[in-house]
């Protein structure tokens, strides 16, 4: 039995759409033609792979043990393809981004890269958005994943929503005024955060300050009061409020690229090109 790099790409396709019609669009392929796909996948691999009805889609048993198999298959072909073309890149690439963006977004994407180039040196500079932008323009990081604020400008990489996070017990929601913690002054996340709050009419009191995610979490987790995060980046040591536990709705994040005007090495266009076309995991 043979499977299909082709068929393997619409199959997953499918998984990540959860609709043939939808998963079309992404393959570029016509649904009647996905769907054919699919059932010649179905007939070599001896069992069916969705469970469908007239309006879900949803993976059978060897549809969930065929996935882990066909991403692996399918990430290995595209590193050797991807190593054979270009093996002799070299050079060094600085990229910053705030310690929430580094922990939910780079992993994978840093180990592909890792594995296709392994001549170029990455170095990773953890800090704030409002303290990374200075350094781009500097020259002195070459790329960054910061939150947009004002006319900050860069490739949007993903709109994320934001989220109200309390410790499991929900000691700080029960407080008056409520304690929240919050991100530094100047920073994005901050001024969403209080905005909300402000049209809320909600009684809080700004308890904790910190430019470090994994503080306020820690504070969160403390009870020691609630606070607003990308939903990315929410552990799983405490509680997502919902909206209806009296806190109010957050506007999302845009997530950008930014890259310094001095950045024009080929390693550094391939590691934003890897960030923009979707080579970065969320969970």
């Amino acid at each position: 039995m043979q499977l299909d790099h082709a068929l393997l790409r619409t199959f997953l396709a499918c998984v990540d759409a959860m609709s043939f019609s939808r998963a079309a669009t992404r393959v570029h392929k016509s649904p009647a033609t996905v769907s054919m796909q699919i059932q010649r996948l179905e007939d070599r691999i001896g069992k069916p792979l969705f469970v469908r009805d007239t309006r879900n889609l949803a993976l059978t048993r060897a549809g969930e043990e065929l996935e882990g198999y066909a991403r692996r298959i399918l990430r290995l072909h595209d590193e050797a393809v991807e190593a054979f073309r270009r093996p002799d890149m070299e050079g060094t690439v600085t990229i910053g981004a705030p310690d929430d963006y580094i922990a939910a977004m780079l992993p994978d994407v840093l180990r592909r890269f890792a594995s296709l180039f392994p001549r170029v040196e990455l170095n990773v500079v953890c800090a704030q958005s409002t303290a990374l932008l200075p350094q781009v323009d500097d020259g002195k990081i070459d790329l960054a994943i910061v939150t947009r604020t004002g006319g900050t400008e860069g490739r949007l990489i993903r709109r994320e929503p934001m989220v109200w996070i309390s410790s499991r017990d929900g000691q700080a929601l029960e407080r008056d005024p409520l304690p929240v913690a919050l991100y530094e002054p100047g920073s994005q996340a901050r001024t969403v955060t209080l905005a909300a709050l402000g049209r809320s009419g909600l009684r809080y009191r700004s308890a904790y300050s910190s430019f470090s995610h994994s503080a306020l979490v820690t504070l969160v987790e403390a009870g020691l009061a609630v606070a607003a995060v990308v939903q990315m980046a929410v552990p799983p040591t405490v509680e997502h409020v919902d909206q209806d536990r009296r806190l109010p709705p957050l506007e999302p994040l845009d997530i950008i690229l930014v890259r310094s005007k001095r950045a024009e090495s080929r390693a550094c266009e391939a590691l934003a090109t890897a960030l923009l076309e979707g080579e970065v995991k969320t969970r």
